[in-house]
């Protein structure tokens, strides 16, 4: 993708929106960004890049909390999109305030990847820290956005007041291969309140994963359970997942999980958060 040519503006409100986004860009001097090559950091760097050109920077973040392939997709996603990038450690598990996984752990991870960004900015000489974080994501039990609040880490497609269906919108219209892409989060994500978060259970859930995206579940989650894994995958493809039974129980089985079962609710963000007090709340 040539970053030189200028970039379609949609009519309407999203119009608006998108030539808001790009004021708040470009009332910067330079930017480094958070970028882990989801549908909304993807985006936000493509855009910064148009509009900062070579004064931005995409900092890949990687962790036993995130699957190795998501990290070489980011990676080549910078380089397809020629903006400089870095790949650092995060280690939010040596925070024992994060792995005791209390429905607060967001706020730790994020502060300790900020902390982070924010040391490599200033090494660089970068003024402000961007991350991804949508409209949609003030409706939602996202306790890293205080994390964000706190170390002035700005998100502007949420001040421009992008949700993320605006995001997949902008990204068919700007063609990018991440339009279309399913939403992904943290795999601590996946693993109870209360039930303190190790590496063996990230990298049962890693792999668990890894295993039915091999047979073309794209949208799934493998939520662990101890000895039992409950999978969720959108209704439409329980049917299918059904007839692949007998795989996806070899499969699991040897990842270590005694037990596999099939959540009938089917898939939906933060279905762990279902057990909070404001259990209507999301957090993916």
């Amino acid at each position: 993708m040539n970053k030189n040519n200028s970039l379609p503006t949609p009519a309407g409100l999203l119009g608006e929106k998108f030539k808001q986004l790009q004021e708040i860009l470009g009332e910067m001097d330079n930017a480094l960004v958070a970028f882990s090559g989801g549908v909304d950091s993807t985006l936000l760097i493509y855009l910064a890049s148009r509009v900062l050109e070579n004064r931005v920077l995409a900092v890949i973040a990687r962790s036993e909390t995130y699957p190795p392939e998501e990290i070489e997709e980011a990676r080549r996603l910078a380089e397809n999109f020629q903006i400089a990038y870095e790949v650092i450690k995060s280690e939010e598990l040596a925070d024992e305030y994060f792995a005791e996984n209390t429905p607060e752990r967001c706020y730790y991870c994020k502060k300790e990847l900020f902390g982070k960004l924010w040391n490599l900015a200033q090494k660089r000489g970068y003024q402000f820290v961007l991350d991804g974080a949508n409209h949609d994501d003030l409706a939602d039990h996202r306790p890293g956005m205080q994390a964000g609040l706190e170390l002035k880490v700005r998100s502007p497609l949420q001040e421009a007041g992008l949700t993320k269906a605006d995001i997949r919108e902008l990204s068919r219209l700007f063609g990018l291969p991440t339009a279309e892409k399913p939403s992904m989060a943290c795999l601590s994500s996946r693993i109870p309140y209360g039930t303190r978060i190790t590496t063996d259970q990230l990298k049962q859930i890693r792999e668990a994963e890894k295993n039915l995206k091999e047979l073309n579940f794209s949208q799934v989650r493998v939520r662990h359970h101890g000895r039992v894994a409950r999978i969720e995958v959108p209704r439409e493809d329980m049917s299918r997942l059904l007839d692949a039974a007998e795989i996806i129980l070899q499969k699991l089985k040897n990842q270590g999980f005694s037990y596999i079962t099939l959540d009938l609710e089917g898939f939906r963000s933060g279905s762990m958060n279902e057990v909070l007090p404001s259990g209507d709340k999301k957090q993916q």
